[in-house]
């Protein structure tokens, strides 16, 4: 049973009760009739969420069964005894693995050889045990190997506690350090770690400390006042120092400190200016500054160790108005940049003596790629990974003397995959202004167009986050019952440059709705499908995306799926108590200044709901959610059924237990792809 008129009457969806609240901004007032859902600990706002997943699952429950087949069908293709590629660092081989029918990874390593016994450093599975939601990250072994650090978050909301695991006895120290960002250095006396902790209210990553085992109390040794910039932290490749970042969204300033001197200071690197963004790397010699000063897609340049100052960067790689400079992998030896070209990713491996260059050839037509991990500076091996939208994943080791590479492992994919059976393809269409934008796209062989084919079109577009053309063993579900999948490089990534960042964000922001409109429209023109077989889907700052467009062009498209939506911009940008807003201006603009709020008000989702038709939309939220709280998509659900002229549904999922990021465990996560994909294919009529 396929949704319709007559089965959505019969099931009455919940109504949220107005109750008007002004807002009012530079002389202009608004009435937000929902604001009220807000208020976390009224027992209403509860009843209310758990109300609306009462009627999802009532409006699903035709689906439960084929939901089962989905979840058991993407199940199935995933190699459940998998283990990553290891990776040498010091005397230890590194690398995690999955066990069958467990949810999370065990990390291990082998001393100096791989045919030495396995060490479990540690197994998240055991940790996990009885918790909905677990996510472990920034695991870092100390200088000598013999102590693990690791970060904990138990509710989905990135407030992660320290611990100590002693990698001689197996034990896990007593003392732990609660409430942190998670982000940890270790220094080189193994003793010492600094880490970030963030505001409680608004979650910037404020604070610098450093913490002593055997020492009670930890010390602060850097707090940023800026409320718009971040503190971070993170290590040379050659271990000699820690360097702390802090950052805008246009401005950077770092500090470095030698990595065997914990109780040193912090020395500035170079101070913070309006528009100037860098990073640095060692080099052994001199440091190595990837930047934007007269460079809007960045530039490499050198300088002295002890002579840090802008005046002293010397340019080895100048600014190239087709080429962006993404980041660099520096090694004793090579100099490896990770560059991007019309649209597709480029490694360029340049010797330090500065004798020879070449690029890494690669036959796709559309991949992506990337630089993996690999800890040894000495090394003249670089670790890549590759993909595309037929091709699985796999890691390379690349000798870059030899000018060799070696695949290391490629995903397997159970169940049959052959990448022969599929077609990609980049294409390009023209933008309403005239630019040229690409899209890719993937199907199976023999498709035809016929413009009866179901599409899923796929987007992110704000942050200068470029949508890579990535493999999904989950997406050949929707691939293998006929489906066009396509991702459009829109607008606000930076797949064409940084130009490309810039012509879509703060007051050229609606480039980044109008190209996936028009790239939409490009596919229809194209005869591979049309309208009432289209389903558009984006989250968080993609889930804006699906907000705009669903105002803009709402008959485009049969379905909408908007994960955690950011779609109560102006509101949010407000509330300067609202977590990662002040840091934000440099993306969305400030809404305190007319001409921000004025533009941000004409394309603010929630603020744009009208009386017309909408598709058929799936939203989801996440009630501890720190990045897009809970309320935006619930406001937005009720306001979009309040107001639409049609039958269609609206469905709002809200998780109790997660946050933005949605479940853990490696198949639990998989069940709500199963829930979207069954949303589309029960409207497609397709239901095996």
């Amino acid at each position: 049973m396929a949704f319709n008129s007559q089965t959505i009457r019969a099931i009455e969806p919940p109504v949220a009760e107005k109750i008007p609240h002004k807002l009012e901004n530079l002389g202009h007032e608004r009435t937000d009739d929902y604001y009220w859902l807000k208020e976390r600990k009224n027992p209403k706002v509860m009843d209310y969420l758990k109300a609306e997943n009462a009627y999802a699952a009532s409006v699903m429950r035709h689906t439960e069964g084929f939901q089962q087949q989905l979840f058991t069908e993407i199940k199935s293709r995933i190699k459940k005894d998998d283990s990553s590629v290891p990776v040498k660092d010091g005397e230890y081989y590194y690398y995690s693995r999955y066990a069958k029918g467990k949810e999370y990874p065990i990390y291990a390593r082998k001393h100096k050889t791989l045919k030495a016994a396995e060490e479990i450093i540690l197994d998240v599975n055991k940790l996990a045990k009885g918790r909905a939601f677990y996510n472990v990250r920034s695991l870092r072994v100390s200088f000598d190997h013999n102590i693990l650090a690791f970060a904990v978050d138990t509710k989905g909301r990135r407030f992660y506690t320290i611990y100590f695991k002693d990698l001689t006895t197996g034990k896990i120290l007593d003392k732990n350090i609660p409430n942190t960002a998670g982000n940890l250095v270790w220094a080189n006396d193994n003793k010492t770690i600094f880490y970030v902790k963030q505001n409680p209210k608004t979650l910037r990553w404020d604070k610098v400390l450093k913490h002593v085992l055997g020492e009670k109390k930890d010390k602060e040794i850097f707090f940023e006042k800026d409320d718009t910039f971040e503190v971070g932290l993170s290590k040379s490749k050659t271990d000699k120092y820690i360097f702390m970042s802090v950052a805008a969204t246009l401005s950077t300033e770092y500090r470095i400190l030698d990595a065997s001197n914990p109780d040193g200071e912090f020395k500035l690197f170079y101070r913070r200016r309006p528009n100037l963004e860098y990073d640095i790397d060692d080099g052994g010699d001199v440091f190595y500054i990837v930047h934007n000063d007269k460079a809007k897609n960045f530039k490499i340049s050198t300088c002295p160790k002890n002579k840090t100052k802008k005046s002293n960067w010397k340019d080895i790689i100048a600014h190239r108005k087709e080429v962006l400079v993404e980041y660099i992998d520096v090694y004793k030896k090579y100099l490896v940049v990770k560059e991007m070209k019309n649209g597709l990713g480029a490694l360029r491996i340049m010797r330090r003596d500065g004798k020879k260059e070449h690029n890494i050839k690669f036959s796709e037509s559309v991949y992506v790629v990337d630089i993996d991990d690999n800890p040894d500076y000495s090394s003249e091996l670089l670790r890549f990974t590759y993909e595309s939208l037929t091709t699985p994943d796999s890691v390379y080791d690349y000798n870059m003397r030899k000018r060799k590479k070696k695949l290391k492992k490629r995903q397997e994919v159970l169940g049959g995959f052959k990448p022969e059976n599929y077609i990609s393809k980049r294409l390009w269409f023209e933008a309403r202004d005239g630019v040229k934008v690409p899209v890719s796209i993937v199907h199976k062989k023999g498709i035809v167009k016929n413009r009866r084919n179901p599409l899923h079109i796929y987007s992110y577009g704000s942050y200068g986050y470029s949508m890579d053309p990535y493999f999904s063993s989950v997406r050949l579900s929707l691939l293998d019952r006929g489906f066009v999948c396509a991702i459009a490089h829109i607008r606000g990534g930076s797949e064409m440059g940084r130009h490309w960042y810039d012509d879509g964000k703060l007051l050229k922001k609606k480039n980044t709705f109008y190209d996936f409109i028009d790239a939409t429209i490009f596919l229809i023109k194209e005869g591979y499908t049309s309208p009432d077989h289209i389903y558009a889907e984006g989250g968080s700052a993609g889930g804006l995306l699906m907000g705009a467009i669903s105002n803009i062009e709402p008959r485009l498209y049969r379905g909408i799926i908007a994960g955690v939506p950011f779609v109560d911009i102006v509101t949010t940008m407000l509330d300067t108590s609202i977590p990662l807003t002040t840091n934000e201006y440099d993306e969305w603009g400030d809404p305190n200044k007319k001409k921000y709020y004025d533009y941000m008000l004409s394309y603010s989702p929630y603020d744009n709901v009208k009386v017309q038709e909408y598709p058929n939309m799936f939203i989801t939220a996440g009630l501890h959610d720190s990045q897009v709280q809970y309320w935006e998509p619930a406001k937005w659900a009720a306001k979009l059924r309040d107001m639409k002229s049609n039958d269609n549904i609206i469905i709002l999922k809200t998780d109790m237990e997660v946050g933005h990021g949605g479940k853990t465990g490696r198949f639990e996560s998989l069940k709500l792809v199963a829930f979207e994909y069954a949303f589309m294919l029960d409207l497609e009529g397709i239901n095996e």
